[in-house]
Formats: structure tokens, sequence, C-alpha cells
């Protein structure tokens, strides 16, 4: 005998939920909440999902395949390490600005600004974070490896600010940040570029 049909289609649902925490965040989305924005009832969502902890833990996902790499794959355009930086500067303009689809900022960068979370989400948060420089980080030593850098080039520091300023752009996005500001930001962070000699 075959099982109920599902109520409702998954990938809407999680995209719903996704967007709900990335508004709110995981502790101020409650599970009626979540309900209506995803269209079910809870026995549902709690079928499908298990729990709010698995749902965010999917939809955290969700966010970094459907939203978050789209913008970090620009930092690997362009012929040099500076114009790949400068991509992805470029993407975070064009994407962290509130739209009619989407919330201010970007879900990774936000959870950090909470502590109220459960081990398993802290850890992937943690997690998505440390891909980001780790990104920056490949990217740079690439950079000093075919002589675009220097060889004294402080890699591990160079990759955290330029990290820091797409978080900072992130968070000056959520607090309402235009995207000719964002862009200004984005010039001043490429303008400190270390001299290749």
């Amino acid at each position: 005998m075959a099982g109920r049909p599902r109520e409702f289609d998954r990938e809407a649902a999680l995209e719903a939920a996704m967007l709900l925490f990335w508004r709110k965040g995981f502790a101020a989305a409650s599970m009626n909440d979540l309900c209506d924005a995803m269209g079910v009832r809870s026995p549902s969502l709690y079928a499908a999902f298990e729990s709010k902890e698995a749902l965010y833990l999917a939809a955290i996902k969700h966010y970094v395949l459907i939203h978050g790499q789209p913008v970090w794959d620009r930092l690997a355009d362009g012929a040099t390490a500076r114009e790949g930086i400068e991509n992805l500067l470029a993407a975070a303009v064009e994407t962290l600005p509130k739209s009619r689809m989407t919330p201010a900022g970007c879900m990774a960068v936000l959870a950090a600004v909470s502590d109220e979370w459960p081990a398993p989400i802290a850890r992937e948060i943690r997690k998505v974070r440390l891909d980001m420089l780790g990104s920056l980080r490949t990217r740079l030593e690439a950079a000093v490896a075919n002589g675009e850098l220097a060889a004294t080039t402080d890699i591990e520091a160079l990759s955290r600010f330029y990290l820091s300023v797409f978080q900072g752009m992130a968070i000056q996005s959520k607090d309402g940040a235009t995207p000719a500001e964002l862009k200004g930001a984005a010039e001043a962070a490429m303008a400190a570029w270390p001299d290749d000699d």
C-alpha cells in the first residue's frame, strides 16, 4: 500500500522557510510563522523536516546553493585574483540589498550576529563562513604562486580583510545601505589591494 502523498511541494516550502529564517533569524521565527509561510500544517512540517532545527539546517544549505554560491562563484571570474575579488564584491553590491524577492543581507552572515543557536546550527553556520574564508585564501594563494602578489603577502590577513568587507556589506545592507553606498565601500576595499612589489 502506497503512503499518503505529501500535501505540499517540499522545495517551495523550503524556499519559504529559508526566506522567513533569513528575515527573522532562527529564534524569532516561530513554528506558527513557519507553517503560515510554508502553507502547511504542523504535522506535515514535522513529517518532512522532523524539527525546527532540521528545517533551519535544510534552509541554510538551500540558501548557500541557490543564493550564496552564485555570488561566491564570481571569485573565480577574472584573469587575476584582484579581478576575482572585485567581481565578488560587485556581486555583493547587486545581491545584498533588499529586493522584491529576498530580504537584505546574507543569511549566513546575519546568522553570525546572534548566539541563540542550537549547537548543530552554530557548527553549520560557522562552516559556511569558514568556507567563504577558505575560498578567498585559495584564490590569494594562487595569486602569490603565479606572481600576481608578492611572496611576502600576508594571505591570512588579506583573506580576513576581504571577508570582513563582504560581511560588513551584508550587515550594512540589512541596515538599509543602498547599492551606491555598498559600491563605494567595495571600491575603497579594492583601493587597499596590496602593491605587487
